[in-house]
């Protein structure tokens, strides 16, 4: 399995099994060459800290898709909510309509009809809608940016939604284990397939704030308090903080229940990965730092 990344020196060493290579997601060529000899791509890029997406998402899914025609190699593109507004919640298919009121989403919706055009024409992909995403090495979400601190103890919680409104969450290991069985079924897969994954459904707003609590007390902390996420501060500083601006822009899908419907992942597989909450919350609490990794605690020698 190759992995292209900007700085192989940063991620030398690591014994994670991947073989790296250094390159440019902006850089056709690049891509070209990492992808010699594969029959998958996954791409799981995004310019970092929500910056500059109008510039850079475009020509790095038309690199991809270049690619993925020259080698014949199919296209995983890991899918999210923000392609819908409020119009199509709070369920949402396969089909539902996508009119998003905002910047990213309208980008998002962009490289979706970027590859069913691609499918027209040979190039095969496979979208995985999931929803908010957490777990270990989640990257930016609304779990380690919203409702916990990365890097210290969870003495309190942030709620960022309204009491009893619904939210759906995906954890990244099992969607991850979601790709792998649905590309296990190529021959079952349409040249343009989209499946939504259903994850943890949080049915008003409260399960992930206390299974949070339940694994932090249990692992010997001090229970967390709950308070408000400060929605008024975005607001205030969204025209200086880039960010700030983006989170804000997808208040909406805090305001009312999202949640998605995974009957064609279910046609296809029978069943979808899923891992129980708190066990999810308590590895991605560790992988934030937050709580220590008790698998990585020294041995003690007994005197004798």
């Amino acid at each position: 399995m190759y992995n292209v990344t900007r700085g192989v020196q940063r991620v030398a060493g690591r014994g994670d099994g991947l073989q790296w290579i250094e390159g440019d997601a902006m850089n056709a060529a690049d891509v070209a060459r990492a992808a010699q000899g594969v029959s998958v791509i996954v791409h799981a890029v995004n310019p970092p800290g929500y910056q500059r997406w109008a510039e850079l998402v475009l020509p790095m899914i038309d690199n991809t898709i270049a690619a993925a025609r020259q080698v014949g190699a199919r296209i995983v593109l890991p899918g999210t909510v923000y392609n819908f507004g409020p119009d199509a919640l709070p369920l949402l298919d396969e089909q539902s309509p996508q009119n998003p009121l905002t910047r990213k989403g309208a980008i998002r919706v962009e490289m979706e009809r970027r590859l069913r055009a691609a499918a027209d024409d040979g190039v095969r992909s496979l979208i995985v809608r999931a929803s908010d995403f957490f777990g270990p090495k989640a990257g930016n979400n609304w779990f380690s940016q919203g409702l916990v601190k990365p890097g210290k103890p969870v003495g309190s919680i942030t709620q960022p939604g309204r009491a009893g409104v619904g939210h759906q969450w995906a954890y990244l290991p099992d969607v991850a284990r979601t790709m792998v069985l649905l590309l296990q079924r190529e021959e079952q897969l349409r040249a343009f397939e989209i499946v939504h994954t259903a994850g943890h459904w949080d049915a008003d707003g409260s399960q992930m704030i206390e299974s949070v609590r339940r694994v932090v007390t249990a692992d010997g902390g001090k229970t967390p308090t709950v308070s408000r996420f400060p929605w008024w501060l975005l607001t205030l500083a969204s025209p200086f903080v880039t960010v700030f601006r983006e989170m804000n822009e997808m208040r909406y899908l805090w305001q009312q229940p999202v949640q998605m419907r995974n009957a064609r992942l279910l046609e296809l597989l029978g069943d979808e990965p899923h891992t129980p909450l708190d066990e999810a919350v308590r590895t991605t609490l560790v992988g934030l730092g937050c709580l220590p990794d008790a698998s990585a605690a020294p041995t003690r020698l007994q005197a004798r």
